[in-house]
């Protein structure tokens, strides 16, 4: 019987370690535990690109409201949008003469500088540009091109203070100099008499809203301000009054009572004067002379019942006019109240000039 053969199989000690380890960490996973974590990986990384979104988001928000604080946001809105109601303008009322500059300084070399507007629901409120404003208005009126049909404004953050507003409008036209003391007295008159407004008296409004002027101005805006309290009501052109006329008329007025009577009935006197004939009788009183005697006024007509009546096609409407002496009445089917004002005055305006022709 043979023997049998024996071999011996040699193991690893206990502390040697196997020829092939598995490095620590890398134990192999299932396909599961595998998925869960590359999900949560990509759900972290997802958070952390929302956070930064939206702190990005928060800082882009708190800049467009300082920009917009400081007038810096600017864009191009339609005419229509615009409106000049919230704000008594410190302009006098009528045409500037000197706008036919301004529009032919935009078709050069465009705006410089925007407009500023306050947001008010769906449309604007006008603070800062009349001119520029009524420039582009009438640039579109005349030439149709869409590059007129909107302008650069700059965007006033809301809720400022109708105060602010006030002095924001005051403040640029301060600045450029071109503004008479009988407008600015004609102003703080107004913001008085706006019951929005927290002025008290006179001084207060002045004040409010001519802070920036200096004190001297100041007493310059208050005396014409008396001026027109008394006179103001007769005056047509106070825009054009200088201020030393302003000045020494009011002074002979207070001295002499019956003076500012003595301007009332020459000024009535001559219902159609210009702007130099208004200051030539203003200057005859304040110098202690006697106004010229106006013109004889024309005879009134010997019929002073007559009246003309016509319809005019206009469109797919009938306008129907009528004239009498002293009015002129226009009817049709649309609803006036809805227009811009400005584009009833330049049309009131076209209407009068030429009856002229």
């Amino acid at each position: 019987m043979s023997k049998r053969r024996i071999f011996d199989i040699d193991f690893p000690s206990e502390t040697e370690a196997p020829a092939a380890s598995v490095p620590a960490g890398t134990e192999r996973r299932g396909p599961m535990a595998a998925a869960i974590s590359e999900n949560a990986e990509a759900l972290r990384e997802r958070q952390e690109a929302e956070a930064a979104i939206r702190a990005e988001n928060d800082r882009l928000a708190h800049e467009l409201v300082r920009l917009k604080k400081l007038g810096l946001i600017v864009d191009l809105l339609p005419i229509t949008a615009i409106r000049t109601d919230k704000l008594t303008r410190d302009r006098a009322k009528g045409r500037d003469p000197e706008l036919d500059e301004l529009k032919d300084s935009i078709k050069a070399i465009g705006l410089s500088n925007p407009i500023r507007v306050e947001q008010v629901g769906d449309g604007y409120e006008l603070v800062q540009g009349f001119r520029r404003l009524a420039a582009y208005r009438e640039l579109y009126a005349e030439t149709q091109d869409p590059a007129f049909a909107t302008i650069p404004a700059g965007l006033i953050a809301r809720g400022e203070t109708l105060e602010a507003l006030y002095r924001r409008m005051v403040d640029e036209n301060l600045v450029r100099r071109d503004i008479s003391f009988a407008e600015m007295a004609e102003l703080a008159r107004a913001y008085l008499a706006d019951p929005q407004t927290a002025a008290a008296n006179l001084d207060q409004a002045i004040a409010t809203l001519f802070g920036s002027a200096g004190r001297q101005k100041r007493v310059y805006i208050r005396n014409f301000a008396a001026l027109l309290e008394r006179i103001g009501g007769h005056l047509r052109h106070a825009h054009a009054m200088p201020r030393a006329l302003g000045l020494a008329l009011l002074k002979r007025i207070e001295r002499e009572p019956g003076v500012a009577a003595t301007v009332q009935r020459a000024l009535s006197a001559k219902p159609e004067r210009s702007e130099e004939e208004e200051m030539a009788i203003l200057r005859a009183v304040a110098e202690g002379a006697e106004p010229a005697p106006a013109e004889p006024r024309a005879a009134r007509p010997s019929n002073p019942g007559a009246k003309t009546s016509l319809r005019v096609a206009h469109g797919d409407g009938i306008a129907r006019c009528v004239a009498t002496v002293g009015r002129v009445e226009l009817r049709m089917d649309r609803d006036f109240s809805a227009i811009d004002r400005h584009r009833l005055e330049l049309a009131i305006e076209a209407f009068l000039s030429a009856l002229e022709e």
